[in-house]
C-alpha cells in the first residue's frame, strides 16, 4: 500500500542556549494511506512536536521525512509551504478560526493559498457550500465563530481542513475542548472520513479516544515506546 508519510531516524532539537532540548530521538514511523493512528503520550513526550514536523510546520533536525514519497528536506520553504497546504489539513483543540470571518469565510481561508490562482472561483464556493452542508453547517454560513458552540466550531475547523481535498488530516487533540458527547460526534465524523478513504493522524491523551483509530503508538521521552492503547495516559 502507498505511503502518505514515512520518518526515518527522525530527530529535533532545540537549542535553548544554556541547554539542548531532544525533542524527538530517532522516530521512525510509516502511515500507509488510509491510515487512522492516534498518538498518545504525556506532555512533553514529544508528540507535539512529531505532528509539528508531519505536518511541515518544522524541520527535523536529523533523519528523513517523506510526504507523499517525496523528501521534506528537499523542498525550499516556498514548495514546502505549497506541499503543506496542498497535501495535509490541520484540525486543532483550539479551532484556530479567524474571529472577524463567517463559517463560509474561514471554511475558504485554504483556498487563497493556493498557487497560480487568485479569488474564490463558482467552484471553490460550492465545494464550501457543500463541506458546511456536510458538518451540519449550512445555516450557520453568516454567522462567526463566537455565535456557535465549541462542536459547531470544530465543525467548520473540520470542513476547512477538507476544503483543499488533502492526502493527511491532522487532528491535534480534537476533542480536547469538547464535552464528551459532542466529541463523540466529533470522532464519528472523523471515523466516517477515514472509512472513506482519508488518512488521520490524531494526537490525543484520552485512551478512550485512541481506541476509535485503527492502531495507536505511545510516546515517551521523544521515542516511540509501543503500540496500543494505554489506560491511565
Amino acid at each position: 500500500m502507498p505511503l502518505a508519510a514515512k520518518l526515518v531516524d527522525l530527530h529535533k532539537s532545540y537549542d535553548l542556549g544554556a541547554v539542548i532540548v531532544h525533542a524527538l530521538r530517532g522516530v521512525s514511523l510509516d502511515v500507509p494511506e488510509g491510515d487512522f493512528l492516534a498518538i498518545m503520550g504525556t506532555s512533553g513526550s514529544g508528540k507535539s512536536t512529531m505532528l509539528n514536523l508531519l505536518g511541515a510546520l518544522d524541520r527535523p533536525t536529523k533523519g528523513k521525512y517523506y510526504l507523499g514519497g517525496r523528501d521534506v528536506s528537499e523542498m525550499t520553504d516556498d514548495e514546502l509551504s505549497l506541499a503543506r497546504n496542498a497535501m495535509i489539513g490541520f484540525i486543532f483543540q483550539s479551532f484556530n478560526l479567524i474571529p472577524q470571518y463567517t463559517v463560509l469565510e474561514n471554511i475558504e481561508v485554504p483556498l487563497t493559498y493556493r498557487m497560480g490562482q487568485s479569488g474564490i472561483t463558482r467552484e471553490d464556493r460550492t465545494r464550501c457550500l457543500r463541506l458546511a452542508e456536510r458538518v451540519g453547517l449550512s445555516t450557520r454560513l453568516d454567522h462567526r465563530p463566537m455565535q456557535l458552540s465549541g462542536g459547531q466550531q470544530q465543525r467548520v475547523a473540520i470542513a476547512r481542513a477538507l476544503v483543499n481535498n488533502p492526502t493527511i488530516v491532522l487532528a491535534d487533540e480534537p476533542t480536547g475542548n469538547l464535552d464528551s458527547a459532542t466529541g463523540e460526534e466529533i470522532m464519528e465524523f472523523l471515523c466516517e472520513l477515514n472509512r472513506e478513504g482519508r488518512t488521520i493522524i490524531m494526537v490525543t491523551h484520552e485512551p478512550d479516544i485512541a481506541r476509535r483509530a485503527k492502531r495507536q503508538i505511545y510516546m515517551k521521552d521523544g521515542a516511540i515506546a509501543g503500540e496500543g492503547v494505554f489506560p491511565g495516559h
